[in-house]
């Protein structure tokens, strides 16, 4: 991980004087192969640290369980001993409200979702990548997006794979990281987020843009980024890169030599029936305003 952030130095060179909230993703207090790795964070607190960030705020708010119990089970706890962090939780913050898609994409759902999310100077995910019940997989726009609803909310956006879609896409329009990180040395294939089988992968991700991050694991763990429903429409709503021969990777001379791929959720084949003739999409973003792409 150390080595992957140094080759992403340039992505800290603006965190000097600001405050940073580092969305980690805790779906279980109780399962630590479905969370990010406390080695994973510890690294991005030494880098942070080198740029001086003026303060660091680590969140989540686990969907099983307490942060506490995640905090404690994960071993996060020891960061506080060694940097100037603090941990929040995100069922406790303020929000602001935000309109999603329910089944039939004919009627929207209000969600709130955190304002400390919403408002981070520089917002940095960092996840294990992990296959998914819904969404294909779940890497860091997927985290932000979904980890930002709070909890009493956050099942309203599911409703089927064409609502959940355009939801999350929608949803992280709002609050795309800064700098997104994938711990990817061991992962999560088969019946993730909580109940899959560790895949070591041997491989970090980081980037400044979280399209191209998030495509290229999904690359890497053997899927289409194409076929993940939520990236294909923030890349087409220019939020992000997708394809190989749009991105740059640095360190890996040739992708396609590590690919792992992981063995997808048993429910694989129903999650690829989210897209919407052209007519379907036209109806479901009527009225709808996209944020100013930053």
């Amino acid at each position: 991980m150390r080595s992957v952030l140094r080759l992403a130095e340039g992505a800290l060179q603006g965190v000097a004087g600001r405050g940073v909230v580092i969305k980690v993703n805790f779906v279980s207090a109780h399962v630590e192969l479905c969370a990010t790795p406390v080695g994973a964070v510890r690294a991005l607190l030494e880098a942070l640290s080198r740029h001086r960030a003026e303060a660091v705020l680590i969140a989540e708010s686990p969907s099983g369980g307490t942060l506490r119990e995640a905090l404690r089970n994960y071993g996060y706890y020891a960061l506080r001993e060694e940097f100037d962090v603090e941990f929040f939780d995100l069922a406790e913050d303020d929000y602001e409200v935000l309109e999603v898609w329910d089944r039939s994409l004919e009627r929207r759902v209000r969600v709130r979702v955190s304002r400390t999310i919403l408002e981070s100077e520089y917002l940095v995910s960092v996840v294990r990548p992990k296959t998914h019940d819904t969404v294909v997989v779940t890497l860091t726009i997927k985290n932000v997006a979904v980890g930002a609803i709070l909890p009493p909310d956050r099942g309203l956006i599911h409703q089927g794979p064409r609502a959940i879609n355009l939801s999350i896409a929608y949803i992280a329009a709002h609050m795309m990281p800064k700098l997104a990180v994938v711990d990817g040395y061991v992962g999560m294939e088969g019946d993730g987020p909580v109940s899959g089988d560790p895949r070591p992968m041997g491989l970090a991700v980081a980037g400044t843009d979280a399209v191209a991050v998030d495509s290229t694991t999904a690359l890497l763990m053997g899927f289409d980024p194409h076929n993940v429903g939520y990236l294909y429409y923030l890349w087409r709503w220019g939020y992000g890169r997708m394809a190989p021969d749009e991105v740059t990777i640095e360190g890996l001379t040739d992708w396609r030599k590590h690919v792992v791929r992981f063995r997808p959720h048993s429910t694989y084949a129903r999650q690829l029936a989210w897209r919407l003739n052209p007519e379907e999409y036209e109806e479901a973003l009527r009225g709808l305003e996209l944020p100013r792409r930053a």
